[in-house]
């Protein structure tokens, strides 16, 4: 039941025929740019948040330094 082919060739022809091969190659740039951008907003939307989260840990790192201080000034007073 699946499509083969032979249809499929038949679809692509019908698609020339329609659009013509020029606008089909500006289609194609058109949608490989758009895939490009969204490829590269998603990385940058990774690294912000992987350095959001590396951010985080510092802070939590920070804290956990100065309250172990506290603790070893209170014991020595």
């Amino acid at each position: 039941m699946g499509i083969s082919i032979w249809q499929l060739l038949i679809v692509l022809g019908i698609v020339v025929l329609l659009f013509g091969t020029k606008k089909l190659r500006n289609i194609g740039s058109d949608l490989g740019g758009a895939v490009r951008g969204f490829k590269k907003s998603m990385a940058d939307e990774d690294q912000n948040q992987q350095k959001e989260s590396l951010d985080q840990s510092k802070d939590g790192n920070v804290y956990e330094a100065t309250s172990t201080e506290s603790a070893d000034k209170k014991t020595h007073s």
